[in-house]
């Protein structure tokens, strides 16, 4: 499916995640370590343009690795937009991926629920996030995921910082973790 459409759509995204993602200065990340910038992935997932283009550039990622899933999402809220966008890229390419989010935690009310949206039982299910810095929370949607009973074939993520989340994650989920962006692309050294 890469086709020059899809080149010209990933240069429109690593300009704007370049432009309206990268935040330079001293930050605590979710995993707790400290950086020298942050890649603010929800101005990208969330603005008009770049989310479509998300949206493209996933699924084609995902595809092209030969990796077929018939739902996406991830830990909310980091995922929730990607996991969005990768459905309505499906939709508009003729698909019919559905979208989940996953809670930290499971309910302790209602129907009880750690994953919501379609069921994920017994489907082949593509865990997202934004970026990743440990893996953490794509691991944890990894876990939430099976719990539900579904089956992961992949972790996926826009930006990947280099950090250790993509051993971690194949090591300990023992599926492939793919990403859209590299920190070398961004220019963050």
């Amino acid at each position: 499916m890469t086709s020059p459409q899809i080149a010209a759509s990933r240069a429109r995204l690593l300009e704007l995640i370049k432009e309206l993602a990268v935040v330079r200065g001293k930050v605590i990340l979710s995993s707790g370590k400290e950086a020298d910038y942050y890649i603010d992935l929800r101005r990208i997932t969330l603005h008009h343009e770049a989310s479509q283009l998300v949206g493209e550039v996933m699924l084609d990622m995902v595809e092209s690795a030969g990796i077929s899933f018939q739902t996406a999402g991830g830990l909310t809220m980091g995922a929730d937009p990607v996991g969005t966008a990768v459905m309505n890229a499906s939709v508009r390419n003729g698909g019919t991926v559905d979208a989940f989010v996953v809670r930290k935690a499971q309910k302790s009310y209602g129907m009880g629920r750690q994953v919501e949206g379609p069921d994920v039982s017994g489907r082949d299910v593509l865990v997202l996030e934004d970026t990743s810095t440990t893996g953490g929370s794509a691991l944890t949607a990894v876990e939430g995921v099976r719990n539900a009973g579904g089956n992961v074939v992949a972790v996926a993520v826009i930006v990947d910082r280099d950090t250790g989340a993509k051993e971690r994650i194949e090591a300990e989920a023992g599926v492939p973790y793919l990403f859209a962006f590299g920190k070398d692309e961004l220019g963050l050294d």
